[in-house]
């Protein structure tokens, strides 16, 4: 079978079982399997980028999509003005006082000898600017958070359209991954990976508590959204009459134009990203990023910065998983921090790079769409099945009620049997580098 043959058939058997979800379940549950693996495959290209092109083990992938989330909010939600009445000046204040002190902590290290001045100097500087940061900067936190706090209690965004957000979102995840990039790039692969994975549990603690930025757990919801509200759809009586004469419910026809919508906006960003990935694989700069990778020792021989092309494809890399995470909240209309888990946007995301193929773009779009169906299916097909085994079983029957209440842990469990069914019979993913 020829190769092309054979990708054709991968991706086909995937339509097909996200068709047949259509006709079996819904098909606003098949809209919604391919609006997230859209996302999916787009996350997968980012770390596909990072770890198929030049090795670099990220997993810190939660911290640089919940980054893309945050942009949503910043970028699209109105200001709110009492908020920054209170306290808006006195936090940005802070902030510039906070990053002066950075600033004067490393010109103190470099101008001054080494030796104990200073020590005391840089002790001195850092402790001063510490205690001004905090007295400026909380006294603006509290004024902030302290005004309606049940409803908003938070200096809100910039009000712009929400398409804007995504590549805000990229931004923002780009100049996160610089600065961990200058910190942990020299560091040895695995501790890399915890280092990122520390920043990035970080980044979502930051979210979690800074209430005045992000409303903390309180979460921030009624985002703007690039399509039609479904209640606007079936008040209007043009579209009404539409989805009668095709012989749907409003209702129905209503929430699937929109995700129509969604996968239509989601699909054109998957293939600016696929293309540019393509180019960047088969350009001279690709394989530069793969020679680095296979040995980075004879790349340095040949003069190659293999720290700075490092930082290259982190930064490049993170940005594609922030802009698919401002996708993702999007999608959601609303950003909950404490969604952000290392599971679902780590583990999982590592599983579609692994399984679609690790240095083939392709393959990372399969993986993408292939886990994620698995991922929403797994758990109704493991509760179906256990009901057909424990069949003749007393409803209160022990070992029936356990087997049922286990189903939940199928998708977990399916995830680690496909990871290592893939690994022993194709090692190399089900599309493979060439």
């Amino acid at each position: 079978m020829s190769e092309t043959l054979k990708n054709t058939l991968l991706f086909a058997t995937v339509a097909a079982l996200i068709i047949l979800t259509g006709f079996v379940q819904s098909w606003n549950t098949a809209l919604f399997i391919i609006n997230m693996g859209l996302i999916s495959a787009i996350m997968a290209l980012g770390v596909n980028l990072q770890w198929g092109f030049a090795g670099l083990f990220n997993v810190g992938v939660m911290g640089f999509v919940a980054l893309g989330g945050l942009a949503v909010v910043l970028v699209s939600m109105p200001p709110v003005g009492d908020a920054w009445a209170a306290g808006g000046a006195q936090v940005l204040i802070g902030l510039a006082l906070g990053a002066a002190t950075i600033a004067g902590g490393i010109l103190t290290y470099q101008k001054m000898a080494p030796g104990r001045n200073r020590t005391l100097a840089l002790i001195g500087v850092l402790g001063v600017g510490f205690f001004v940061f905090r007295y400026v900067f909380d006294a603006g936190v509290e004024a902030i958070e302290g005004v309606n706090s049940a409803g908003t209690g938070y200096l809100g965004g910039l009000g712009l359209p929400v398409l804007l957000a995504w590549p805000v979102g990229g931004l923002l995840a780009a100049g996160a991954a610089w600065f961990i990039g200058k910190t942990a790039l020299g560091l040895r692969s695995d501790y890399l990976a915890i280092a990122t994975l520390g920043i990035a549990e970080i980044i979502i603690a930051v979210l979690k508590n800074e209430d005045w930025l992000s409303r903390g757990v309180k979460n921030v919801s009624g985002l703007p959204r690039p399509v039609p509200y479904e209640i606007d759809l079936q008040r209007d009586p043009d579209f009404v009459a539409r989805a009668e004469g095709l012989g749907l419910d409003p209702v129905i026809a209503s929430s699937l134009y929109t995700k129509l919508g969604y996968a239509l906006l989601f699909l054109v960003v998957l293939l600016i990203v696929l293309w540019l990935a393509q180019r960047a694989l088969h350009s001279p700069w690709g394989r530069m990023m793969r020679a680095i990778r296979d040995n980075e020792v004879a790349a340095e021989a040949m003069g190659k910065n293999v720290t700075a092309r490092h930082l290259q494809v982190f930064i490049l890399g993170s940005a594609i998983c922030g802009v698919a995470g401002a996708m993702m909240t999007t999608l959601d209309g609303q950003l909950t921090p404490s969604s952000y888990q290392p599971l679902r946007f780590t583990f999982l995301v590592w599983v579609m790079v692994i399984v679609g193929g690790s240095g083939n773009n392709l393959g990372s779009v399969l993986g993408g769409f292939l886990i994620w169906f698995l991922w929403v299916q797994v758990e109704p097909i493991g509760h179906s099945l256990m009901s057909v085994i424990t069949y003749g079983l007393a409803d209160d029957n022990a070992l029936r009620l356990h087997l049922l209440e286990s189903a939940a842990h199928m998708r977990l469990l399916t995830m680690g049997l496909i990871l290592l069914l893939v690994l022993r019979f194709s090692p190399r993913g089900l599309i493979p580098e060439k």
